[in-house]
């Protein structure tokens, strides 16, 4: 057992004075070390800094993911050369995000998209948010306009068409030639420039063309893919329903056989009229036999080139035409034709169809509003009171004209039937 100190007794007044705290502990060399300071500092700064960074991540997301203001789908034109802050002003003043254009701002950058924004037209889909309005963008999703080239135009009229659509930008500085342009429905962006889609139907006409020449039948006297393009343009211009267009071709592939003139009426125009495709009015008769290269009533065999540029369809029935004898058609007044293998079939055709015609007119003539009083009996005809003029309605005319006989049946041709 161990032997405590002795006490030693204190006075009264001495227990009452407070006894002597020690002093505090030296602060160490290295607390006071500035290095420990500065990095203290630092690492304070960083934890700050990451609890920023991580609620405006937070925030940013929410707010890029957040549904936009785009109340229905809208279309919304980017122009070329425009920044991000241009871009920012057009989809705020089009509605399509909200008032905070900085947000957009800084999604872009965030995203690190700013210099992947691309110009065009683009659709922008109802509440679409602010990712799903950049990444359109980005992805240069513009809208395609579609455009229809019907069947039959002439490379002039074709340009025409382009030259007339706003939606293309740029001139076409040259005429493309007759019968090189595929008619077909294409779709582009707005600004394309026109040389560009001239060059795409080129593209097409050639790789159609190419397919269906591979198919062709052999025993078509077509020798060259040209001739092909040549015939269907006639075969073209001549159809007038499109289950007619083999049927069609047949007639003018029996007549290059047994080498009778096509005798075409839109060979006619075309030589008339070149590549402005219409004449205008009816043919005349001292046109028929007006010489020109193209005119199939003066020149044995095809034209020197397409009078037109052929669909994909009309190239089809040229290459591969119905197994008929037929040599002659003529329209029908229905808007489709009668076929025959013999001028006498075909002159009765034609009679028919003039019967029809007559009979069209005579029906729609209108009555005198009051019948002319009674001549005398020995008055002249000359001398009665004339009728009321006759008002007819139009007629219907026939879809197409047509071939009308071979060269060996008679020397004047039957009156030409044009549309």
């Amino acid at each position: 057992m161990s032997e405590r100190p002795p006490i030693s007794p204190r006075s009264p007044r001495a227990a009452l004075e407070p006894e002597q705290v020690p002093p505090p502990p030296k602060r160490s060399e290295r607390a006071r070390n500035p290095f420990i300071v500065v990095g203290n500092a630092i690492i304070t700064l960083i934890l700050f800094l990451m609890i920023a960074a991580g609620g405006t991540y937070i925030y940013g997301k929410q707010k890029i993911e957040a549904p936009g203001p785009l109340q229905e789908d809208k279309v919304v034109n980017i122009p070329s050369r425009a920044g991000v802050t241009d871009i920012a002003d057009i989809l705020q003043r089009e509605g399509v995000i909200d008032n905070n254009r900085w947000a957009f701002i800084g999604s872009v950058f965030a995203l690190r998209a700013r210099s992947d924004l691309k110009p065009g037209e683009y659709q922008f889909q109802k509440n679409a948010s602010l990712r799903d309005v950049i990444s359109t963008i980005v992805d240069g999703k513009v809208v395609q306009h579609s455009i229809t080239v019907p069947e039959g135009l002439t490379s002039e009229q074709i340009v025409a068409r382009l030259s007339d659509n706003d939606i293309f930008s740029g001139s076409v500085r040259e005429i493309p030639r007759e019968g090189t342009l595929l008619p077909e429905t294409y779709k582009f962006p707005r600004g394309t420039p026109r040389e560009q889609v001239i060059a795409r139907m080129q593209q097409a006409q050639k790789r159609v063309l190419a397919d269906i020449w591979e198919r062709r039948n052999p025993d078509i006297p077509i020798r060259t893919p040209e001739q092909l393009v040549t015939l269907a343009s006639i075969v073209e211009k001549e159809t007038g329903k499109a289950d007619e267009r083999s049927r069609v071709a047949a007639v003018f592939v029996n007549r290059l056989r047994q080498k009778i003139k096509l005798q075409s009426d839109p060979t006619i125009i075309y030589g008339l009229v070149g590549g402005k495709g219409t004449l205008g009015r009816p043919i005349k008769r001292s046109e028929i036999q007006q010489p020109s290269p193209y005119n199939t009533y003066v020149v044995e065999g095809l034209p020197p080139g397409p009078i037109a540029n052929p669909g994909r369809a009309s190239l089809e029935a040229a290459a591969n035409p119905a197994r008929t004898r037929d040599l002659f058609f003529v329209a029908d007044g229905t808007g489709g034709h009668a076929f025959s293998d013999s001028y006498d079939q075909h002159q009765k055709n034609v009679a028919k169809l003039r019967a029809m015609e007559k009979q069209i007119q005579n029906d729609t003539v209108e009555p005198a509003d009051e019948p002319p009083p009674p001549a005398a009996a020995n008055a002249s005809a000359d001398s009665s009171p004339p009728a009321a003029p006759a008002k007819p309605a139009p007629a219907k005319r026939p879809a197409r004209s047509s071939p009308r006989q071979g060269t060996s049946q008679s020397s004047a041709p039957s009156p030409v039937v044009q549309q």
